[in-house]
């Protein structure tokens, strides 16, 4: 039964073979990646590199106790995971009327390519994923993927010009890092991304970033197993959430930009208020000494204005909302990660909204992504398949 009218704002692509052997120029086919054979595996290489990059990120509808590295081939699968038209039909079934999607093989801001020695294949394999996202991916169902594109995350005028080549195709958002100093790039306190952020507010375009964009944290000891070091880094996943958007507030970016907009995707809003409390104490105690840029605007003034976070099942963290702003909460399935409630996304929403007044539910659940992407659900299409006088 749909019930909720659910508009996903954190869904994931597991790109298909074809990527970039399709929309790479022809020079770049052999060196940029493409899957080989290997001992039973299907696995991504490229020059200078090789990854498997499936297991976790493609267990949607697969039962919790056959999770774990496997699947290691696309057939073990389900087909929504890398087939758009597919991909369209599951999240229908679960009553997910938008989506928009991050990108898998090169990380979840597009951090990969910057590990290219060749400037110019990584700067091919951005567009390539950039257009067959905006050629394909989007346009088997345009009328609810949400078109969302990375740039060249080393260098920032090449990122302003492929953002703008981009936008002009259709892309409605910036896919980027939650802090580039983790990865070796200049951080959002130098003033290096300022072109960046200058072009997505002159654009009005949502810049969303993803747990994990930056790299994984570096959480457990090496007395730990494996397995333990993944589950202690997955529930804790929302303190690296705090910690870069927490370095944001206190950047002179939203400063400089105050019509700029910040996304954070799966970092749950739990903590929010807690968070915001303390780095405004911080925030005041030590501006004397530290001469922060725009010192009298507070790092709660700037997330209530710039920033939107986003949240899966957290019933808990729901009941704090109003500690925060009700306009700047966003749904996300994470489909097909392991995160996603998919295929029970109808009662995952109904643990978290029952009870809560309807204008709120509607806010949380798509109104607010709607006018923050500005796209607007397919009101017959969300008819034929919302339960009536529900």
């Amino acid at each position: 039964m749909i019930l909720y009218k659910l508009f996903s704002v954190d869904d994931h692509v597991i790109e298909p073979a074809h990527v970039w052997s399709d929309y790479v120029p022809a020079k770049y086919k052999d060196r940029a990646p493409h899957v080989v054979e290997e001992d039973g595996r299907q696995i991504w290489v490229w020059e200078g590199g090789r990854e498997t990059t499936m297991g976790l990120n493609a267990v949607a509808g697969k039962p919790r106790e056959e999770w774990g590295l496997e699947p290691a081939r696309f057939e073990d699968m389900i087909p929504g995971c890398y087939d758009p038209e597919e991909r369209r039909k599951d999240l229908l079934s679960n009553g997910i009327f938008g989506s928009l999607a991050f990108p898998t093989l090169p990380g979840f801001g597009g951090r990969k390519f910057a590990t290219f020695e060749d400037k110019d294949l990584a700067l091919a394999c951005v567009r390539a994923w950039n257009d067959y996202m905006l050629e394909e991916w989007c346009a088997a169902a345009p009328d609810m993927f949400v078109p969302m594109t990375i740039v060249p995350v080393w260098d920032v005028d090449l990122a302003v010009a492929e953002l703008e080549r981009s936008v002009e195709k259709g892309s409605k958002a910036l896919c980027w890092l939650e802090n580039p100093a983790k990865v070796g790039q200049p951080g959002y306190h130098s003033g290096y991304w300022d072109k960046l952020f200058a072009a997505t507010q002159a654009m009005d375009l949502p810049v969303c970033m993803h747990i994990g964009s930056s790299g994984a944290s570096s959480l457990g000891t090496a007395e730990e197993e494996d397995n333990q070091i993944d589950v202690v880094q997955i529930a804790s996943a929302f303190t690296t959430a705090a910690h870069c958007a927490i370095n944001m507030m206190c950047s002179p970016i939203p400063r400089k930009f105050p019509d700029v907009k910040l996304v954070w995707s799966e970092g749950g809003i739990g903590w929010i208020g807690a968070a915001l409390e303390r780095a405004d104490r911080q925030w005041d105690r030590h501006k004397y000494w530290t001469h922060l840029e725009g010192d009298h605007i507070m790092p709660s003034e700037v997330a209530r204005r710039n920033m939107w976070f986003c949240m899966i099942e957290e019933p808990i963290g729901f009941k704090y909302r109003h500690d925060f702003e009700i306009d700047r909460i966003l749904w996300e399935s994470d489909y097909p990660h392991a995160d996603t409630p998919f295929p029970r996304a109808q009662a995952g929403a109904k643990e978290v909204f029952e009870g809560v007044p309807q204008d709120e539910v509607d806010k949380v659940t798509h109104q607010n992504a709607e006018k923050l992407f500005d796209f607007k659900l397919n009101d017959e299409l969300v008819a034929a398949y919302l339960t009536p006088n529900a």
